[in-house]
């Protein structure tokens, strides 16, 4: 038993991570002697609305597939897409039946956190943006949730253990509960200990709203770590917010007034895309949280689209594998495989499993993945009518 609500990486790689179905579903073809060569598609929607989203998760879905005897391709992590599979698995169907279920939960789960992120970023594309956002979920889902956040474009996150899973250096500044620890009327006593316990090659920035007034805590601030301050950051909870944007107006005008128009001002406290496009005029940056970590998963569903090379569907859904475009002029455009596309489009799919081997390294890079977003998001105009 694990001591913690865990489902661990053996359960996952060996497929008990399932739905029971599948197991009957196994077992039901063992007994009729049948196993099937089919190909199965990752898809959200069959047809471009023009509503896109970002993917991502393909690292683990590969991780998953990989050694398994099956073809897989996909669209490269960092793609943008509007219909149609996202990824596509040719092969024996009893040889990943039973991962259907974590398959989609680590893309849809990625994938809606991505494009969540790229909300975000988009609305501040200029801006410092953080994920804050690992404590509003599970923390075995921690890595996830940063990994998604860079994905779509941030700069940096808070969790450590995800850091080091990612590789990544993690961020911060400190919480209310420093101050509380030192007392009402003690701020300047919370924000000297920051200074000395840190290191020395991390950022000085102060949080200040825990007892007073913005102004007068940033104010204290300076006063209290001069030249060493680097930065102050506004957290103001909802109940007493009240006009954030003239706060930070405010905030900037005094740090100015005084001679320290050099103090970066970054905002945090359940932000979104709204407040980031609203502020990112006058804040240096953001933290972003449940935004990101809370977004809806992507609806991603496993249709089996032909058996024995022909084609096959349930009811509702297209038979036959596709192909996936990006056409000249930024939009979507679904095909059946092996057809030719839309004159001058882009091919998104690309091989990343051959008979069990992962032959797409660049694909699965996580610098690779955020460089593809953002061109991405230019290229088809994502968020331009916000």
């Amino acid at each position: 038993m694990s001591e913690f609500d865990i489902v661990d990486a053996a359960a996952i790689r060996e497929g008990r991570a399932t739905d029971a179905y599948f197991e009957r579903t196994e077992a039901a073809l063992e007994a009729a002697g049948r196993n099937p060569r089919v190909v199965a598609e990752v898809t959200a929607d069959q047809f471009p609305d023009g509503e896109f989203e970002l993917f991502a998760g393909l690292g683990d879905a590969v991780e998953l597939l990989a050694g398994r005897g099956v073809d897989v391709d996909a669209i490269p992590e960092g793609r943008l897409f509007d219909g149609g599979p996202v990824m596509r698995i040719e092969g024996p169907y009893a040889a990943f039946a039973r991962l259907e279920t974590s398959l989609l939960g680590f893309l849809s789960h990625a994938s809606g956190m991505a494009t969540a992120a790229l909300d975000c970023r988009v609305a501040a594309p200029d801006s410092s943006v953080l994920s804050f956002g690992a404590r509003h979920v599970h923390p075995a889902m921690a890595a996830a949730v940063e990994r998604s956040a860079l994905v779509g474009g941030f700069d940096g996150f808070s969790h450590v253990a995800a850091g080091e899973l990612l590789g990544r250096e993690a961020s911060g500044t400190m919480p209310h509960a420093l101050a509380i620890c030192f007392g009402r009327g003690e701020q300047e006593a919370a924000w000297r200990a920051y200074d000395d316990g840190v290191p020395g090659d991390a950022p000085r920035i102060a949080l200040c709203d825990t007892y007073s007034d913005e102004v007068d805590e940033v104010l204290r601030a300076v006063e209290t770590l001069g030249d060493d301050l680097d930065g102050v950051r506004l957290d103001t909870t909802g109940s007493r917010r009240g006009d954030f944007r003239h706060i930070v107006r405010e905030v900037q005008w005094e740090l100015e007034a005084r001679g320290h128009g050099d103090v970066d001002v970054y905002v945090s406290g359940g932000l979104g895309p709204a407040d980031l496009r609203d502020l990112r005029d006058l804040a240096d940056g953001f933290g972003v949280g449940g935004y990101v970590s809370n977004a809806d998963p992507v609806d991603f569903a496993l249709d089996l689209v032909a058996v024995d090379g022909e084609p096959a569907a349930k009811r509702g859904k297209l038979s036959g594998a596709k192909s996936v475009y990006r056409t000249e002029d930024g939009a979507h455009a679904v095909g059946l495989a092996g057809r030719s596309g839309p004159d001058g489009a882009e091919s998104l799919m690309e091989p990343v499993i051959r008979d069990g081997e992962v032959v797409a390294d660049e694909a699965l890079d996580l610098s690779a993945s955020t460089e593809r977003a953002l061109a991405d998001a230019e290229a088809v105009g994502y968020g331009d009518d916000e």
